[in-house]
C-alpha cells in the first residue's frame, strides 16, 4: 500500500511539472521585455586610466633628525667643555637589546617592583616586545644610560656628537604612555 501511495504522489508531480512546461502557456510579455531590452543601445566601457611612472626620490637628509619626532629642547645651563676627552661613550662595552632602536621607538608602558626593592621599568621596543630594564642598563642608539626610575618616568643621559669633534651628555626624560603632556 505505501509503495501504491508513493508511486502516485510521484506521478502526479511529474505530470504537474510537464504542464508547467508546456508551450501552450502565454509568454508574450516575456518575449517583448526581452527583445525591448536587447534592441536598446549598450553601455560604453570606460577605458582603464593611465598611471603616472614612479618617480624616483633619493633621500639625502638621513643623517638630520627625523621629521616625526619631537625636537630636542637644549638646556642652555650645559656649557660645551673645552677639554673634548672629558666625555665620551664606552665603545668596548657590549651593547645591549634596547640599543639597537632609537629612543623614539621605545615608550614606558608600565614599573614593576622586584623582590629586593628595586623598581624595573616595562619598555616596549620598537619591534612590538616588553623589556624589563633597570637603572644603570643602556638604552636608544645615542648611548642612554638610565639615571633614574620613576612611577611615570625614566630619566636617563644620552651621549651624543657635539658638533666639534667631541662628546657632549644630554638629558632626556621617557614618560609612561598614556600622562597627560606626552
Amino acid at each position: 500500500m505505501k509503495s501504491s501511495l508513493i508511486t502516485g504522489v510521484a506521478i502526479t508531480l511529474a505530470v504537474g511539472l510537464l504542464t508547467g512546461c508546456s508551450s501552450s502557456a502565454d509568454t508574450r510579455d516575456l518575449k517583448q521585455f526581452v527583445d525591448d531590452t536587447l534592441s536598446k543601445p549598450r553601455g560604453r566601457i570606460e577605458p582603464i586610466p593611465v598611471f603616472k611612472p614612479y618617480e624616483f626620490f633619493s633621500y639625502s637628509a638621513a643623517g638630520l633628525r627625523s621629521p616625526f619626532e619631537l625636537p630636542v629642547v637644549v638646556d642652555t645651563s650645559i656649557a660645551v667643555k673645552s677639554d673634548l676627552a672629558s666625555v665620551r661613550p664606552n665603545l668596548d662595552r657590549p651593547r645591549e637589546h634596547l640599543e639597537r632602536f632609537p629612543i623614539g621607538d621605545l615608550s614606558m608602558v608600565g614599573t614593576m617592583q622586584g623582590a629586593e626593592g628595586a623598581l624595573w621599568a616595562l619598555i616596549r621596543d620598537g619591534s612590538g616586545g616588553v623589556v624589563r630594564i633597570k637603572t644603570g642598563q643602556y638604552i636608544g642608539q645615542n648611548h642612554g644610560r638610565i639615571t633614574d626610575i620613576s612611577e611615570y618616568r625614566i630619566n636617563l643621559i644620552e651621549i651624543v656628537p657635539n658638533g666639534l669633534g667631541g662628546w657632549i651628555e644630554r638629558p632626556r626624560t621617557l614618560a609612561l604612555v598614556g600622562l597627560g603632556g606626552e
